[in-house]
């Protein structure tokens, strides 16, 4: 799985699942760029991957931070997109803005980055979704159905973009800053009672979901699918 000469885009990958996919990808030689919304955190991003990664500015809410971005960027080889921001709650109480904003972040989102982004025939498009697509939950109904349009999403794709293949990453707990705002008794009462219920008697690693995304990147062969990656979270 070596990517030397090629160009790697991250959208999302100033921290947790983007930012292991994008170090993933650099070590195996890609010339990679990370993009979110937050300059601060990309510069700390870069930093600790290393391998003179380049970093941009990218609202992917926003159709012309969007396109303005996608206008000067060139080709690329590979496209993850893993950014999103869902708030989460029960349909009767999560307000209509908030349900609103999280479909257009994860979803709209992933519309607005794949319909503007120029990768080369034979190369990828992989974006992140969430086990909660086949393994709903009564307390994050909005999140299991923008997971499961996602996944619906980028099989139509794979069909409309061929050669280009698109494919998706479904991960379930992992262990990524989006839990740092729980204390850290709080977080590893959460992890390890997690971990007893799944299979794998583990929660994961973002690593373990960038192993996925540059596995499908690579495979010539993938397309139109969804990965599990959530230690038999569907299944348990």
């Amino acid at each position: 799985m070596k990517f030397d000469g090629q160009r790697v885009l991250v959208v999302g990958g100033s921290s947790g699942i983007g930012e292991a996919a994008a170090r993933a990808f650099a070590e195996q030689g890609a010339s990679v760029t990370i993009v979110s919304r937050n300059a601060g955190k990309l510069a700390q991003s870069a930093a600790r991957i290393g391998h003179d990664v380049l970093s941009g500015i990218v609202d992917i809410t926003d159709d012309a931070s969007v396109a303005a971005f996608f206008d000067g960027a060139g080709e690329f080889d590979h496209v993850v997109v893993s950014a999103a921001q869902t708030p989460t709650g029960p349909v009767r109480g999560l307000a209509l803005q908030d349900a609103y904003a999280a479909m257009n972040s994860k979803f709209w989102g992933a519309y607005r980055v794949a319909r503007a982004a120029r990768i080369k025939e034979g190369g990828s498009l992989t974006l992140v979704s969430g086990f909660l697509s086949v393994r709903p939950s009564k307390a994050s109904v909005l999140q299991g159905a923008i997971n499961a349009a996602l996944e619906a999403l980028a099989r139509g794709m794979a069909l409309e973009f061929s050669p280009v293949r698109v494919n998706t990453v479904s991960p379930g707990l992992i262990a990524t800053p989006l839990w740092s705002k729980l204390d850290e008794a709080a977080r590893e009462k959460m992890y390890e009672g997690a971990a007893a219920r799944l299979p794998a008697r583990t929660v994961g690693r973002p690593e373990d979901v960038a192993n996925a995304i540059v596995y499908l990147a690579s495979t010539l062969y993938a397309t139109g699918s969804t990965v599990l990656i959530d230690g038999g979270g569907a299944i348990a």
